[in-house]
């Protein structure tokens, strides 16, 4: 799992420098919007929705903001009605790559999606072709200064299902109905955390060592993730850190 995580990190960095870009604002408000329509106005029993405004606050968007797209998701305000899709294919080195995305039109976002896989190495496929290798887990991101002993205890003790190191950060895996559980009683055992999200882990990964294939298979992910209507991909590639520090730098 180094080369994935690692490059979520990467990704949640490169989106924190471009926080005050309308794109971001965009896709986070988009990603309330669904949230709500699908579970509901209340963030107290809908996590998705809940997660969906910690990102948005995080990034600054304004509460007005949020309130707003709020009442769009429970139809309360009018405007465009967004659903939430999922796009499945293949990278370079045979990499499986997950998109989630949400959408007003499913026709021009399968279509844009498809160009994108193909124009760099990658094949968009059928549904469930590669979900099946993902698991949906909820994570929890703290600063590695703290003590790894302590954490893995304390994480135990919360009923949490694994702890990862990786670059900067200690990831603490949860099921995902106990990821605001969990989160909540790390914090009040002094944790800092950095964020809380779902994710999809892989429980497989496929190595990529050659460097001009995961040079494309990371150029295809960074193009998926420019694009207006997607708000998450994921992929099982394990990047060697010395190719990936190397393609990093580049």
């Amino acid at each position: 799992m180094s080369g994935h995580s690692k490059w979520a990190n990467i990704k949640y960095r490169k989106a924190a420098q471009d926080s005050k870009r309308g794109k971001l604002f965009q896709k986070l408000v988009r990603a309330i919007i669904t949230a709500a329509r699908e579970g509901g106005g209340d963030p107290s029993a809908n996590v998705a929705l809940k997660n969906a405004i910690e990102k948005a606050k995080e990034a600054n968007v304004p509460m007005e903001n949020i309130q707003k797209a709020i009442k769009r998701g429970t139809g309360e305000l009018e405007g465009a009605s967004y659903e939430y899709v999922m796009y499945e294919g293949y990278g370079p080195g045979g990499v499986a790559i997950l998109v989630e995305a949400t959408t007003d039109n499913r026709n021009r976002t399968a279509s844009e999606m498809r160009f994108i896989f193909t124009r760099h190495g990658g094949s968009l496929g059928e549904a469930g072709c590669v979900s099946w290798i993902f698991e949906k887990r909820g994570a929890i991101y703290i600063p590695s200064q703290v003590d790894e002993d302590e954490l893995l205890l304390t994480a135990a003790e919360a009923g949490a299902m694994d702890v990862v190191k990786e670059d900067s950060s200690f990831i603490v895996y949860t099921e995902p109905s106990a990821l605001n559980e969990v989160s909540e009683f790390l914090a009040k055992q002094g944790y800092p955390i950095d964020r809380c999200e779902m994710a999809m882990i892989p429980k497989t990964t496929v190595q990529v060592s050659d460097t001009g294939e995961a040079s494309k298979l990371l150029k295809l992910l960074d193009a998926l993730e420019d694009h207006d209507d997607v708000q998450n991909v994921y992929a099982n590639f394990d990047i060697p850190d010395e190719i990936f520090e190397q393609l990093e730098s580049a």
